[in-house]
């Protein structure tokens, strides 16, 4: 029992660690004032409420990928909800788009998402490589939440003044981010040296950190020990085997939503999946049917209340339920012409 504790340990903390680096440096960003003078000058580019609303859910598709889901959770929230109040715009496909890219836009990076690197534990795969085959998915799932979320709303705008955008200012953020992006690609284990770049930006700045530490470590515990289950428990390791890669993303989907994706992708992965991208798009899109799926929907309904919206946990679901068949379905598909084409 105390070596498969510890196996399911070594596998789960670096993901952690390297998203409490991500949420340190998305801390520095947000006192720079980067994202909101980035959300401030995307509200004036001008045009209609729907190429408002594609900019600020790319901006939190691109926070997503470079600083991870619960960066853009916390942090793209309040900025894309500003936006649309910015503009006099139906703040609710903004409001609930941020949350739909934030799980959507998890698949590009091992560090976009703390479940990829669970999963990935047992690959051989570069950040690089693994951003080539989850390019065209990642575009592909992105473009349909977009579409999807303006459809059911068909955002309109009224009239009205707008005031003077922040200042934009390229600092220790910015610095910051891009040592993390390049860490990520390249590094086959990025974890400390991200966190070690966070704590040098926080440090740098005079911040303390926002990383909801009892959260994380909750999650934690909850992923060690369904992760010692999966090492003496083959049932969820032969239910893989017998699947494709369509019913490998059904089950990641289901699980995450019943268990969060974090636990779940340490009890499904405890030993090495048959299908491990297809697990992944499962675990990072079935969270889009509620918001138990994943830790960014706490962090998102948690800022979302902060910046004074009133969302609705069942209209996530109500919308997810039309969403994630939808997006998954899709990506799989780009998924399988991505291996068909060799990369």
């Amino acid at each position: 029992m105390g070596g498969a504790i510890l196996q399911a340990a070594r596998q789960d903390w670096p993901p952690f660690v390297l998203v409490a680096g991500l949420l340190a440096i998305g801390t520095v960003v947000e006192a720079d004032g980067l994202f909101a003078a980035v959300g401030a000058r995307i509200e004036r580019i001008g045009g209609s409420p729907l190429r408002l609303l594609a900019a600020v859910l790319a901006l939190e598709a691109g926070v997503t990928a470079l600083l991870n889901l619960d960066t853009a959770a916390v942090f793209v929230t309040p900025v894309v909800v500003h936006a649309a109040r910015e503009r006099r715009c139906d703040e609710r496909p903004f409001l609930y788009g941020a949350l739909f890219v934030a799980n959507g836009a998890s698949i590009l990076l091992p560090g976009s998402n703390l479940t990829n690197l669970i999963v990935l534990a047992h690959e051989r795969l570069s950040g690089a490589a693994f951003a080539r085959a989850m390019a065209l998915p990642w575009l592909v799932t992105v473009v349909l939440i977009v579409a999807l979320v303006a459809v059911w709303y068909r955002p309109r705008a009224a009239a009205g003044e707008r005031s003077e955008a922040p200042p934009l200012r390229i600092g220790i953020g910015v610095a910051a981010t891009v040592a993390a992006t390049a860490l990520i690609l390249v590094l086959p284990n990025p974890a400390l040296p991200v966190l070690a770049a966070g704590f040098v930006a926080v440090a740098l700045r005079r911040l303390r950190p926002r990383i909801d530490l009892p959260v994380l470590a909750g999650l934690f515990v909850v992923a060690v020990a369904l992760g010692t289950l999966g090492r003496h428990w083959h049932a969820p390791a032969h239910l893989l085997v017998q699947l494709g890669r369509w019913g490998t993303a059904g089950v990641g989907a289901g699980a995450a939503v019943v268990a969060n994706n974090l636990p779940a992708a340490s009890l499904l992965a405890a030993q090495r999946p048959p299908h491990p991208l297809a697990l992944l798009l499962g675990l990072d899109l079935g969270p889009n049917l509620a918001v138990t799926g994943s830790l960014a929907a706490y962090l998102w309904y948690r800022a979302a209340r902060n910046a004074g919206a009133r969302p609705s946990l069942l209209q996530v679901s109500v919308l997810g339920v039309v969403l994630v068949p939808v997006t998954l379905a899709a990506a799989l598909a780009a998924l399988s012409l991505t291996h068909s084409a060799g990369v």
